[in-house]
């Protein structure tokens, strides 16, 4: 049995006492990775509920599958905490005949509420997760935190690897696909491997990649998961020395984000903080860079678990996982930092391979030199 995944079921079972509930069901694949101690139910890498889902009542936890998954989750994904319920694939109202008898016919909750079974009496549709059950999973435990320092130090090895082979002759296409080869590589899912070459940089914040060749600079942007948990980076590569109007971009979207990152203390609201970065970006002459992309929030399970606006009153808490993005037109900062029980902020997408500076006591990464 896995004791993180033990206790994990505790707290889903205090909320069905809470919700008067007989069911949580877990459809995404972030609350089976949670809820799994780090296990995955993604298959296509793009969906957001997976191939597996998890039903926990007061008595029993069950992962309910089909035939074509089952096997292949009993033997190399699933902790020993779980039973198993596996229809066959072409009849899935047998899934929700089991449910059905494993809850009574009561109540159920879940991440992803299945409301579409109208011909249920309207009271026993599922409902969404409370607050408090999403809390639990935003705040990482001890060891979800040792999962996600793995997941963060190999992302940012495999940025440096790609970036320090780059070559200004490369397509957007060949960056984006070097960077996903080397996520792969370090059994990392690419979910996301945003590349902006010369000419696009200072067009698009979210820039796909093209068949364009990236010339004399580029950005490279992951998002690796791992475990079920997010590493989020950016980078850039340099072929001949920037001007220095892009040197000075690059320096002001660090003295932004220190601003950020000072704030990131337990008891912080986002909202605060996205205030904060609206000040810092008009005293740095950008009033209106804030309304250019957002900035970035809390991370874990999701790239993003919560985007800071003018109104998320969510607040920060010891545990929690930040991702910020600030950036301006030719460039942008982001590292995946988390909240450790003394307030500081642990850099878990740091190599110290990569070049730095350091910007209020923190070595924050400077374009690569090729």
């Amino acid at each position: 049995m896995n004791e993180e995944v033990s206790k994990k079921l505790e707290l889903i079972r205090q909320t069905l006492r809470e919700t008067e509930a007989q069911g949580v069901r877990l459809r995404g694949t972030d609350w089976f990775a949670w809820a799994t101690g780090g296990a995955s139910s993604t298959v296509l890498l793009t969906a957001e509920t997976g191939i597996a889902e998890v039903l926990v009542t007061i008595d029993d936890a069950w992962v309910l599958t089909d035939e074509i998954e089952g096997q292949r989750l009993i033997d190399e994904e699933l902790p020993a905490n779980f039973k198993m319920h596996i229809n066959p694939w072409a009849d899935a109202a047998a899934r929700e005949s089991f449910v059905r008898d494993a809850t009574g016919g009561g109540k159920t909750i879940s991440d992803v509420p299945d409301n579409a079974k109208r011909e249920r009496p309207i009271s026993n549709l599922e409902q969404p997760l409370p607050t408090s059950l999403q809390l639990h999973k935003r705040v990482m435990m001890s060891s979800e935190l040792e999962r996600y320092r793995q997941v963060g130090q190999k992302a940012s090895q495999a940025m440096t690897e790609v970036l320090k082979a780059a070559k200004p002759t490369w397509t957007e296409y060949q960056l984006a696909g070097a960077g996903a080869e080397a996520l792969w590589a370090k059994g990392l899912h690419p979910a996301l491997t945003l590349v902006a070459g010369d000419r696009r940089l200072p067009l698009y914040r979210h820039a796909t990649a093209t068949a364009e060749q990236i010339g004399r600079q580029a950005m490279l942007v992951f998002c690796a998961r791992g475990y079920g948990l997010y590493a989020n980076l950016t980078r850039f590569v340099c072929f001949g020395k920037l001007s220095d109007e892009q040197a000075e971009l690059h320096s002001h979207v660090r003295e932004i984000e220190a601003v950020v990152l000072n704030l990131c203390q337990p008891g912080t609201s986002l909202d605060r903080v996205y205030h904060a970065l609206a000040q810092a970006y008009e005293q740095h002459g950008f009033p209106n860079a804030i309304l250019e992309h957002h900035q970035g929030g809390t991370t874990g399970y999701l790239a993003r678990e919560i985007v800071a606006n003018p109104s998320t009153t969510d607040t920060l808490a010891e545990g929690i996982a930040v991702a910020w993005n600030p950036s301006l037109r030719g460039a942008k900062v982001e590292d995946t930092f988390v909240i450790l029980e003394d307030g500081k902020l642990e850099n878990l997408t740091f190599d110290p391979n990569f070049p730095n500076v350091e910007v209020e006591g923190r070595l924050r990464p400077v374009p690569l030199y090729n």
